[in-house]
């Protein structure tokens, strides 16, 4: 391993190579020396501020490169990272507040600060964008922005290792609200690595991500940037018209996409300079087989699958010179140090990168975590040729294009409307986001479906809000007396389709 914790490989490499770009957002371009000397500042308003070791500081910023510089300041003091979705509202951001015990966090403006505080943050720091101006002045916060410019850029780490914990990153549980991946130093690190010797990254390459940083992509690209010292390319978002204008203006080498985002991209009209760029490799989960050709195709360059989650990291990945998996629906072999099975039909894994454990949740871990392999929840095969495939998902998710909702938190919210009586979630098939999420409910009066919506979106991120909302007079329930979802009616039959019942 080139450094034992993040802060020592950004202190590495800004002693070593400190003109090289880092971390490119709009016209913005900062070098490794900036980015250090930033955290370096950041760090110790945070110090000064009462956050010491193992604190955790929740991060609810936009994309750019306030996030990352926030995300290695907090790694730097050897505190602990808490990053939030901006789009989460009150039920989910209570919950992640609530179960991490952050009592710091840094904002990326007054409506993020506002909405930590309610939540229970005792103090939030308003820090992007730090050149905006001063910040709003509003009873518990602080002007972090304008405190970086006044603080030193000397700065005292304490010694940190691979095993220190870096991350208390949030994902959707199966039952019930998300639950926060361990992640240390070290599964950073590790990731990184594994990425790098995957794709064969040199020093002319450069990166780009789209995805929000609360996610853990983004921050796997961040090190792998800062490991290998070329710079990443920050989106404010992902856009299917705009995005490989972004990509060429950039001179973009690789990327990582997921989710609905191939099939935005390959449903934009036609374009003569589809094949003008200088992109060598695209890395993406979940590519579907039947695409798969044309996508190469299009745009004359290789598409390989790559599979991972929060909990493990890089677990399987198909070889850039294995033509024969296009198409196939091959998410690929284990990689190096990583040992894959499937036992009942589910794929386990262990090896590093993994997750030291649920924050706060014993049993959960337990759970998922057995005799050193971790039950990943999802159905797979594997071929004659040894590649694995997945068939199916044991755990009662919904992937809604690139992200996963809990069914059972959903749930959760709906009920707490004072007419419903009962909710079960599922998934429904979809053509362009792979799942929706439908809503079945039991009300005790007759209730306007766009009330309940309404409710769910009011507490929930927008992409757990449910599309599909089917009233029922009562529930096939189990002889343990739970919903037997699989007995209820499949598809979208008579449920209201809020994308076009709006009321």
């Amino acid at each position: 391993m080139t450094a034992t914790s993040l802060g020592a490989l950004l202190r590495r490499r800004a002693a070593t190579a400190p003109e090289r770009p880092l971390l490119r957002f709009g016209a913005v371009t900062l070098t490794v020396g900036q980015v250090a000397e930033r955290a370096a500042r950041l760090a110790n308003v945070l110090r000064a501020h009462g956050v010491g070791r193992g604190d955790r500081v929740a991060v609810m910023m936009p994309n750019g490169a306030g996030f990352p510089v926030a995300w290695l300041a907090i790694a730097s003091l050897g505190a602990v990272a808490v990053p939030v979705n901006i789009g989460y509202r009150s039920a989910d951001l209570t919950h992640v507040i609530g179960d991490s015990g952050a009592r710091t966090a840094l904002a990326g403006g007054p409506d993020a600060a506002a909405a930590l505080l309610q939540a229970g943050v005792e103090q939030v720091g308003v820090l992007d964008p730090a050149d905006a101006g001063p910040a709003p002045s509003i009873p518990g916060t602080f002007d972090a922005g304008t405190e970086m410019g006044r603080a030193s850029a000397a700065f005292d780490p304490p010694e940190l290792g691979p095993d220190d914990l870096v991350n208390i990153q949030y994902t959707s549980g199966t039952t019930g609200f998300p639950k926060g991946c361990v992640l240390t130093h070290g599964y950073w690190l590790r990731t990184a690595e594994l990425v790098r010797d995957m794709i064969g990254v040199s020093e002319t390459d450069v990166d780009l991500t789209a995805q929000p940083f609360s996610y853990m992509d983004p921050q796997w690209n961040t090190v792998l940037c800062l490991l290998t010292g070329i710079p990443l390319v920050i989106l404010p978002r992902f856009s299917a018209s705009t995005f490989w204008k972004s990509v060429r203006e950039h001179g973009v080498t690789f990327f990582y996409v997921l989710g609905t985002m191939p099939v935005f991209l390959l449903r934009q009209p036609p374009d003569a300079a589809d094949r003008d760029h200088a992109v060598r490799l695209v890395l993406c989960s979940g590519i579907v087989p039947q695409l798969h050709a044309a996508m190469e195709e299009r745009w004359g360059v290789p598409w390989r699958e790559a599979y991972g989650t929060t909990e493990t990291g890089a677990d399987l990945y198909v070889p850039v010179d294995d033509t024969a998996s296009v198409g196939s629906g091959a998410v690929g072999v284990p990689v190096p140090g990583k040992e894959v099975r499937i036992v009942d039909g589910e794929l386990a894994v262990r090896g590093e990168p993994m997750m030291r454990g649920y924050w706060n949740d014993p049993a959960a871990t337990a759970e998922r975590i057995r005799d050193g392999w971790l039950y990943t929840g999802d159905l797979a095969r594997q071929d004659e040729r040894g590649r694995f495939h997945l068939v199916g998902r044991r755990k009662d998710m919904i992937r809604r294009g690139g992200e996963n909702v809990a069914a059972a938190e959903v749930e959760a919210v709906l009920v707490r409307h004072p007419a419903v009586r009962a909710a079960a979630v599922v998934a429904v098939p979809d053509a362009l986001r792979g799942e929706e999420v439908k809503a079945f409910v039991q009300v005790s009066e007759r209730t306007d479906p766009s009330e309940l919506i309404a409710f769910v979106r009011e507490r929930l991120a927008p992409f757990k809000v449910p599309r599909f909302l089917e009233y029922v007079a009562e529930f096939p329930m189990t002889p343990s007396e739970r919903i037997a979802k699989h007995l209820l009616p499949t598809g979208r039959g008579a449920a209201h389709d809020m994308r076009k019942d709006p009321r």
